[in-house]
């Protein structure tokens, strides 16, 4: 979610029928068991030569990356003396990443709007189907998808749940795709995610360069389940922004949907200091799954809960 200076190089439209950038409102339709909900696997097909609007974006987010590292940015240590956080601090980081929400739902797409949520999280394993555009070469799609599934391992270890590639019934798809690529995924992501609008849809296909990638994420009703979810990063992207998409909008897609200016170390912050998993977001992840804690509660509920597990972790008051 850093999308400016706004709000971050995600649109992370994460969202529990309510968005974050979101899929899915409370009345948000449904598929019955038979519809065709699911984009198939992409056909391999020989690399595409990249278009002159393509190459674009790729000299404009090498500048990007460029000018982040040379002002200390993009850290990938994930914190360190210099970041201390206390118990207090991680809950209440906790409660505004995982509680609120960055987008609400509006007839022409996500609106940037701080609004009051539920926990949401996964009940069902996730299984991500990685897809590549025509224009990813075979070395690059070897690297992303061996660090893709590197990271789902992380994860999986953090939370508790099964989370891992599989391309035989993806429920999150996670698409890396040049600029002409991306602006073809309607069709693809209308049928992943049944219920966006058109304008949420838009998002997707003329996704603003202040964008760096994103992701929608849908759940049942109120129920704060997730179901399903879909991704796309550019593939314009350097090595590190590129990594740092995956770590975030994987990540939120859990269940942070967020962000925090107060939240540090984490990627769930609008600064740019730190482009992979933190410590402090490792333990919001275990914090999020843990059995303590069930889809669809308030922060009135959560809250207590989160503060004994913050405590729990940290040691104590701090």
């Amino acid at each position: 979610m850093r999308v400016s200076a706004v709000f971050r190089s995600t649109v992370s439209a994460l969202c529990g029928l309510a968005l974050v950038g979101c899929v899915a409102s409370p009345q948000a339709p449904r598929t019955s068991p038979d519809a065709p909900n699911r984009p198939t696997a992409a056909v391999m097909v020989p690399q595409t030569p990249p278009s002159a609007a393509s190459m674009a974006v790729r000299q404009h987010f090498a500048r990007v990356q460029a000018d982040l590292l040379a002002n200390g940015l993009l850290r990938t240590d994930g914190g360190g003396r210099d970041t201390p956080f206390t118990d207090r601090m991680l809950a209440e980081n906790f409660i505004r990443i995982a509680l609120y929400d960055e987008y609400a739902r509006g007839s022409a797409g996500p609106i940037q709007r701080q609004t009051a949520s539920r926990l949401r999280r996964w009940e069902t394993p996730v299984r991500v189907g990685l897809r590549f555009g025509a224009s990813v070469s075979p070395s690059a799609r070897a690297t992303d998808t061996a660090r893709v599934r590197s990271y789902l391992a992380r994860l999986s270890r953090l939370t508790g749940h099964p989370i891992a590639l599989n391309d035989s019934a993806p429920n999150f798809y996670v698409y890396i795709v040049n600029e002409d690529e991306r602006r073809a995924l309607g069709p693809v992501a209308a049928a992943a995610l049944p219920g966006l609008s058109a304008g949420e849809l838009a998002g997707i296909t003329n996704m603003p360069i202040s964008t760096y990638c994103l992701v929608y994420a849908m759940s049942e009703g109120s129920s704060g389940r997730y179901s399903r979810a879909f991704a796309v990063i550019r593939a314009e992207h350097p090595d590190l922004l590129r990594l740092s998409c995956m770590h975030e909008e994987i990540a939120q897609a859990m269940g942070l949907a967020n962000d925090s200016p107060r939240a540090r170390p984490s990627i769930f912050n609008d600064d740019e200091e730190f482009a992979l998993l933190t410590v402090q977001d490792e333990l919001m992840l275990r914090m999020l799954y843990n059995p303590a804690l069930r889809p669809g509660m308030t922060e009135a509920e959560a809250r207590p809960i989160v503060e004994s597990l913050a405590r729990a972790l940290l040691g104590g008051e701090s």
